[in-house]
């Protein structure tokens, strides 16, 4: 039910000497919350650190650690019912699993404000991870762009495969 495949990464982003950086974190992490929030922590960071996850075709979830808040956003509730890191995301946030009736569309959930400020607004995140055409790989790369680290993101990227 949840095959690990290329198209599942962990990214944790963070910024050193005014630069952001990014480092792929081992695949086992795309389906433990806790494991990630506890990878984030081990990174040091001034800004606060940026985890973002990609899980098969069918979801996203984003983490951002600022001191000892912790703010966790999912791009589609939906995929609690099938993904075991997703259903976590919905158990951190105490959020119930969705009923088959709930299932008909597509709805993030979480902290919607999770990067104001860094530029990209609630309603922004909301088109974002809720545009159909888009792959969350592909969400997760327009995010960084708008968060200006679409470079660091890629490269860590390309150092997997």
């Amino acid at each position: 039910m949840t095959d690990v495949d290329a198209t599942d990464f962990a990214v944790v982003v963070y910024r050193e000497d005014d630069r952001w950086e990014a480092e792929i974190l081992p695949v086992a992490l795309t389906g433990d919350l806790a494991g990630l929030i506890h990878a984030l922590r081990q990174q040091p960071s001034l800004g606060g650190t940026v985890g973002l996850v990609s899980v098969g075709d069918d979801f996203f979830v984003a983490i951002r650690l600022l001191g000892d808040e912790v703010m966790v956003f999912l791009s589609d509730v939906t995929a609690s019912v099938d993904w075991p890191l997703a259903g976590q995301v919905l158990e951190y946030l105490d959020i119930p699993i969705p009923d088959d009736e709930e299932l008909d569309q597509v709805l993030p959930v979480g902290d919607m404000s999770i990067f104001s400020d860094l530029g990209l607004d609630e309603m922004e995140l909301g088109a974002i991870s809720g545009d159909l055409e888009l792959y969350p790989d592909e969400m997760l790369l327009s995010i960084a762009g708008r968060l200006g680290f679409a470079p660091a993101f890629e490269r860590a990227l390309d150092a997997v495969g």
